[in-house]
């Protein structure tokens, strides 16, 4: 910067030079992992493509908010939805619900209800496991239930599978239908690593019930190659299935480098949708996709993808196959199906098919308000 007659003396700052005379990381950031710093993604809630509410489920799949995976092994029947009950004075506005709608208090063996989100191994590079400097890793999330008792959540490997290794960690909920906060440290793992690729490497999963085949060992207070089934939620005391008055609800889920867990990291809306389309994105009423003719009995339709998925995706479609498909200027044809023709990370193609009277090479649509299109790319 120029200056008039001499620059004046630099002055390094102090702590008297703040209003609380405090020099703190979040008030002068160093800019080391400071950005992204949270391995979960969409950890408050608030993106959810595939809908805001899916009943009757009674296996695992991805249901609601994004990137979370619901683990029900036949344990109960449950709504899962995005909720707006969320710790009062925190910043959240959206939360993860699980209403048991059909009890099961005698599970079986293996049968599990939980919640479970999966990572790549590229991502987690930086945690440097497998070497004497592995970090460690803090999670911190609230909670609420009308359930108390001790609950289990656990991080697995998932890469060197003959070796792979896990870490369960117990919490409390103390007082029912209270949000609470919990923090838990797991050390680092010194012993395995992570493939860098985009693969499946690690699963952070929280347990709410289990049978009686992955409980009752002993909570292991290592990283634990995978073994007796009884260790993976040994002090797991409690089952959300049990009764269809049990609810619970979960959110500001944080899983981040080091010792100490900081304030929940929020981004920006756009953001956090594009981390998440990333895995899964779907094209319904707003969206009308542009194609042609390819035949008189079928339409092709490409579809640029932005952000690029992590794989090529698989493709789903949900809707009515009436007026499905728009031949301009003339009229709707309706397809038998559609079918996925080609897809790579960044664009992908697909055709309707079984049509009848349509015009080769003329302009169609794609009718997004009639019938969704969803691709998938999760781990």
């Amino acid at each position: 910067m120029p200056f008039i007659g001499n620059q004046p003396t630099a002055i390094p700052l102090t702590s008297s030079d703040l209003t609380d005379g405090i020099v703190t990381n979040p008030k002068l950031s160093t800019g080391s992992q400071q950005n992204f710093r949270n391995i979960i993604i969409n950890g408050d809630m608030s993106i959810a493509q595939r809908g805001t509410s899916s009943t009757g489920v009674t296996s695992g799949g991805y249901y609601t908010c994004d990137r979370w995976f619901i683990e029900n092994t036949t344990m109960g029947t449950f709504t899962i939805s995005q909720s707006t009950d969320v710790p009062s004075g925190q910043g959240f506005a959206k939360s993860l619900k699980f209403d048991c709608t059909t009890a099961d208090a005698s599970p079986a063996s293996g049968d599990t209800i939980g919640l479970r989100q999966k990572f790549e191994g590229q991502n987690l590079q930086y945690l440097k496991f497998a070497t004497s400097s592995a970090e460690s890793l803090t999670l911190s999330f609230w909670i609420k239930s009308n359930k108390t008792g001790t609950y289990n959540v656990a991080l697995f490997g998932q890469d060197s599978a003959s070796t792979a290794q896990y870490f369960t960690k117990a919490y409390t909920i103390s007082s029912a239908d209270t949000w609470e906060k919990k923090t838990i440290t797991y050390p680092g793992n010194t012993a395995n690593g992570f493939d860098n690729d985009n693969a499946r490497s690690l699963d952070l999963v929280f347990n709410f019930g289990t049978g009686s085949g992955n409980t009752g060992g002993t909570l292991q207070t290592v990283w634990s190659n995978y073994g007796t089934s009884a260790d993976y939620y040994a002090t797991q005391g409690v089952n959300i299935a049990d009764n269809t008055s049990n609810e619970l609800y979960i959110t500001g889920v944080q899983l981040e480098a080091g010792e100490v867990a900081s304030d929940f990291e929020f981004l920006p809306h756009d953001v956090n949708l594009q981390r998440c389309q990333r895995y899964f994105q779907k094209f319904n009423s707003t969206n009308c996709i542009d194609g042609a003719f390819y035949s008189s009995a079928v339409a092709r339709f490409h579809v640029q993808l932005n952000p690029s998925m992590r794989a090529s995706p698989s493709s789903s479609f949900d809707g009515s196959l009436t007026q499905a498909v728009e031949e301009v200027g003339f009229s709707f044809r309706t397809p038998t199906d559609f079918a996925l023709n080609a897809s790579s990370t960044n664009a992908m193609s697909f055709n309707a098919n079984g049509m009848s009277g349509g015009t080769t090479s003329r302009y169609a649509m794609f009718r997004g308000q009639i019938m969704s299109l969803s691709l998938s790319s999760e781990l």
